[in-house]
C-alpha cells in the first residue's frame, strides 16, 4: 500500500553503471527496495537522492509516464539506464551526501 511520502528519485552507480531510478519507497535502504535491487544483481551501489523537480524537467513525459506506473504502489522503477545521458542531464555538484551499500 503506498504511503503519504512523496516519491523520490534517486541516481544509483552500480557495477554496470549509473541508474536514474524513481521509488515510492520511503528511504533508499528500505529492505523491500534492497531486495529488488539484489534480484537485479545489484549487491552494492552509491546513489545520490536527486530533486525530483529537476528530473521532471529533464525527462517530461517519460518522467510523467513511469511516476503514473508507480502511483497508488510501493515500488522502484527505472526511468534512465544511458550512463551518458544521465551525466549529461545533471551536475555531481548539485548532489547531496551519498547513500554508500555493500
Amino acid at each position: 500500500m503506498m504511503t503519504d511520502k512523496a516519491p523520490r528519485s534517486y541516481l544509483i552507480f552500480t557495477g554496470t553503471g549509473p541508474i536514474l531510478v524513481l521509488s515510492s519507497y520511503p528511504k533508499l535502504t528500505d529492505g523491500r527496495l534492497i531486495e529488488k535491487l539484489r534480484y537485479k544483481g545489484i549487491d552494492k551501489f552509491l546513489a545520490y537522492e536527486v530533486d525530483l523537480a529537476a528530473v521532471k524537467e529533464h525527462y517530461g513525459v517519460s518522467f510523467e509516464n513511469v511516476m503514473d506506473n508507480l502511483d497508488g504502489v510501493e515500488d522502484i522503477r527505472v526511468l534512465d539506464f544511458n550512463g551518458h545521458q544521465i551525466m549529461a542531464n545533471f551536475s555531481l555538484q548539485e548532489l547531496g551526501d551519498p547513500i554508500k551499500f555493500g
